[in-house]
């Protein structure tokens, strides 16, 4: 497969959200319908350019493998596609879920990051399914009242909670900036 691209972005070596914020940047640079490669190792990178191209009105238009490099396209919306990235509304910082979690409210963490991430260290209790699954997991939180959605820094469950909302489920709630500051208790079991 021969893809012209007109910019390549090395976001190598970089985790969530580095290769969404380099990429944001450099999108910028280029004329509406310009293809950008944007070279990663961050296994999550699909998943959340994927969903930031969604939520912009730039196009996705692939991911090819190659070794332990993934090579993401996307084309750079026209005007009349772009749309403001958008933001879910309703956020919670780390310290209220804490509260939350102490007070044994009945609430759902659902966890968006990749497995890996997960078994190194997740809030006790949270469901794991990972961003770029979320789409085909929809039926395993049809009971979750009030879900509270973490990932790393923020960015990838701002997706999932906009695309769960989106699905009509209601009470979804983004955990900032994400288990990178979590300072709660943590489980290391798989």
């Amino acid at each position: 497969m021969q893809v012209t691209v007109n910019k390549i972005l090395d976001a190598k070596g970089l985790a969530c959200p580095m290769p969404i914020v380099k990429t944001k940047k450099e999108m910028t640079a280029l004329d509406p319908g310009q293809v950008m490669e944007i070279q990663a190792t961050d296994k999550g990178s699909t998943a959340d350019l994927r969903a930031w191209a969604d939520s912009t009105g730039h196009q996705y238009l692939g991911t090819v493998e190659e070794g332990d490099v993934l090579k993401h396209y996307l084309r750079k919306a026209s005007a009349e596609e772009e749309k403001s990235e958008s933001k879910h509304p309703d956020v919670v910082n780390l310290e209220e879920l804490l509260n939350r979690l102490n007070g044994n409210e009945k609430i759902t963490v659902l966890d968006v990051r990749e497995p890996a991430e997960y078994a190194f260290g997740h809030i006790p209790g949270s469901i794991n399914i990972p961003l770029g699954e979320l789409e085909e997991r929809f039926e395993e939180l049809n009971d979750a009242e009030d879900l509270h959605i973490i990932c790393r820094t923020g960015s990838r469950s701002d997706f999932a909670a906009q695309k769960l909302t989106e699905k009509g489920f209601e009470n979804v709630k983004n955990v900032e900036p994400g288990m990178k500051d979590w300072h709660g208790p943590i489980d290391k079991t798989h």
